[in-house]
């Protein structure tokens, strides 16, 4: 499946539209006339209603967490903005984090939108700003990529590879900088960069914990952290896949559209 990309990423919602609206105050989405989806940049953000009552939030290290990071120009304007804009809470400790270069020198900060999906602002530094994102207009510039937590990396990566997905980096990340980001305790992560044949933004990010180690948890399909990649490309039909530790894929066949899919 030469083509295949990641098209989208699937939110299931309490409540859709006041989702939309959110992102449209935080982050300058734009907002499809029906409110079923949001762009940031040129990326797709699809918002379904979800069936059942949320669940307790994931930690990082949860096998069911699963983020979405937004590439943002300036972190300081891109954090001031989010915390004019109610209802959002912290993952990350004392506010965005500069990592260390060891860790790719990037600011970030993690925290849960109003309906507890997992979310990251990223800035890089101005001396290793990535193509795809250099001369962007805004502040919000698109979705950078989506991270799931994996309890090995091995595994996650031999199924990935299946769809046609390369090993663009790895790394361990760790220290007070990405306890701090995590909001746990001396964490070590293994970080896998997975590159989809059709290109980026967005890639797919793995995080395999070694400290805290992974907690295999799984969540109910109707759930709000059941989250979906939607993977469009050549493949024969329209298939609902889960990966090894649970994380749902759909794999769009032929020209990707955002209402041709409608398992929810």
């Amino acid at each position: 499946m030469t083509d295949l990309r990641i098209a989208a990423i699937r939110l299931l919602c309490p409540d859709p539209a006041a989702t939309a609206a959110f992102y449209l105050a935080a982050f300058d989405a734009s907002v499809a006339p029906d409110g079923s989806r949001v762009m940031i940049g040129a990326q797709t953000i699809e918002l379904a209603p979800a069936s059942e009552r949320s669940p307790e939030p994931a930690p990082s290290n949860a096998t069911d967490f699963q983020h979405c990071a937004l590439a943002v120009a300036d972190m300081e304007a891109a954090y001031a903005q989010l915390s004019g804009v109610p209802g959002w809470t912290p993952i990350s400790r004392g506010g965005p984090e500069r990592l260390p270069a060891a860790s790719g020198g990037v600011a970030a900060f993690k925290f849960r939108d109003p309906d507890g999906h997992p979310l990251e602002l990223l800035a890089f530094p101005p001396d290793a700003v990535p193509p795809v994102w250099q001369n962007r207009p805004g502040l919000f510039l698109g979705i950078d990529h989506t991270a799931i937590t994996v309890a090995d990396t091995e595994r996650a990566v031999a199924f990935y590879a299946s769809l046609g997905f390369t090993v663009a980096r790895r790394g361990v990340n760790r220290g007070a900088e990405q306890a701090r980001l995590d909001g746990l305790d001396a964490p070590v992560v293994e970080v896998t960069g997975l590159a989809p044949p059709g290109g980026a933004p967005p890639h797919l990010e793995l995080l395999c914990y070694r400290a805290p180690g992974p907690i295999p948890r799984s969540c109910t399909d109707g759930s709000s952290l059941a989250t979906r990649i939607v993977v469009a490309g050549s493949g024969d039909s329209d298939t609902p896949l889960r990966d090894p530790d649970g994380h749902r894929l759909l794999m769009a066949s032929g020209t990707f559209r955002s209402d041709a899919l409608h398992e929810p």
